[in-house]
């Protein structure tokens, strides 16, 4: 047994143990002083001041302001053009087609052709009736079998005035009224049947 290592370690054991005794006396006496004196700082007392609550159900209306005593100034009437054209002046040719015509009061029992029920006289075009043009349109159309007018078109060089000058002043009055022509359709073995290339023109004359 080595005596000089017993020796050793018993002073070290005796030396920690003083100090930590000598700490432990250190914390204990720190934690005996009495705490400092801390200066009292006074809080100011804070009041709401009251307040009245308003509702409203209907916001207030502005007063109405007052009329001017200036009289409003007088607006001359506006003339108008007033041409001297009247739709008495309008003659509608018969359409051009080949076969007879044959009248079935009895629905589509037999054959038979076409027949015109409405004709729809066209509406005179201002620009022509301001500038006193008198002329016509030949229009191109196909009879359907539900008796309707569809594909109508301008016949080229079909429209022109009395002088003979090619216009396309009545284009647009020839076709829209053409686009509502009502007729009885052509019957091919008892069956209603579309008829193409049916042409029909329209007379422009201005009343006199």
């Amino acid at each position: 047994m080595n005596f000089a290592r017993v020796a050793i370690a018993a002073a070290l054991g005796v030396v920690i143990t003083f100090c930590l005794l000598f700490l432990m006396h250190s914390l204990i006496n720190n934690d005996l002083k009495a705490p400092e004196e801390v200066g009292e700082t006074k809080i100011a007392s804070i009041q709401m001041p009251k307040q009245e609550i308003e509702v409203r159900f209907e916001e207030a209306k502005p007063d109405k302001p007052e009329e001017p005593d200036i009289p409003p100034p007088e607006i001359p009437e506006p003339e108008f053009d007033n041409p001297n054209a009247s739709l008495a002046g309008l003659n509608m040719e018969a359409p051009q087609f080949d076969g007879q015509i044959a009248i079935n009061i009895c629905g589509f029992s037999g054959d038979g052709d076409m027949m015109p029920i409405v004709r729809v006289s066209p509406e005179y075009p201002t620009t022509a009736s301001s500038r006193g043009i008198e002329g016509y349109c030949e229009v191109e159309l196909t009879v359907t079998a539900a008796g309707t007018t569809s594909d109508v078109r301008i016949v080229e060089g079909g429209c022109a005035t009395n002088e003979g000058r090619p216009t396309s002043v009545f284009n647009r009055a020839s076709v829209r009224a053409a686009e509502r022509f009502k007729y009885r359709p052509k019957v091919v073995d008892g069956e209603p049947v579309d008829v193409p290339g049916v042409r029909f023109r329209f007379t422009y004359e201005l009343a006199k």
